[in-house]
């Protein structure tokens, strides 16, 4: 759907496109693996999924508040994204929790080596989901410069009855 909206909307929309790259940027690409280089160990891999966490709780609360139509629709699609990206985390805990049951069998140096091994088998999920949202994430950003909504979000989200683009907050 196409909306003839300004620079400034355009520019408010484009935000939660960003903000969901750079928690990938930051988070998953550079704090993910610095976790297993300082050897912080299998704990350390929640901190970057709790700061990602905490965005994505950001981006779903600003989905749900936004009162422009425009800008609230960004919001709402770069939520979906972000439930891609927790589709991942589910694959990676479930890999990981399948190593973990596994490695219960085994004894000493096994135990613990058969743990590393599924730890690094385990990101993979996260991280080609990670890959994957970028990219649509970056796709998002060029439907904002060319002030559209995809069909997907504004039936869902229906464009409200005002010429202004403000919607009801829900």
């Amino acid at each position: 759907m196409q909306i003839d909206v300004s620079d400034q909307v355009k520019k408010r929309a484009r935000w939660p496109h960003d903000l969901f790259v750079l928690n990938i940027l930051f988070f998953h690409l550079l704090l993910t693996p610095a976790t297993i280089v300082l050897g912080i160990g299998e704990w350390g891999l929640l901190l970057p999924l709790a700061l990602s966490g905490m965005v994505i709780g950001y981006i779903f609360y600003r989905s749900r508040t936004e009162v422009e139509w425009f800008v609230a629709a960004h919001w709402r699609l770069s939520f979906r994204r972000c439930k891609l990206l927790m589709w991942g985390y589910l694959g990676s805990a479930v890999i990981f929790l399948i190593g973990w049951i596994i490695s219960q069998g085994a004894q000493g140096d096994m135990q613990h080596i058969m743990l590393i091994v599924f730890t690094r088998i385990a990101i993979m999920p996260t991280l080609v989901m990670a890959m994957v949202t970028v990219v649509m994430e970056a796709s998002g950003v060029g439907v904002v410069n060319q002030g559209e909504v995809p069909d997907a979000i504004a039936e869902a989200f229906p464009f409200p009855e005002g010429e202004d683009g403000v919607a009801a907050n829900g």
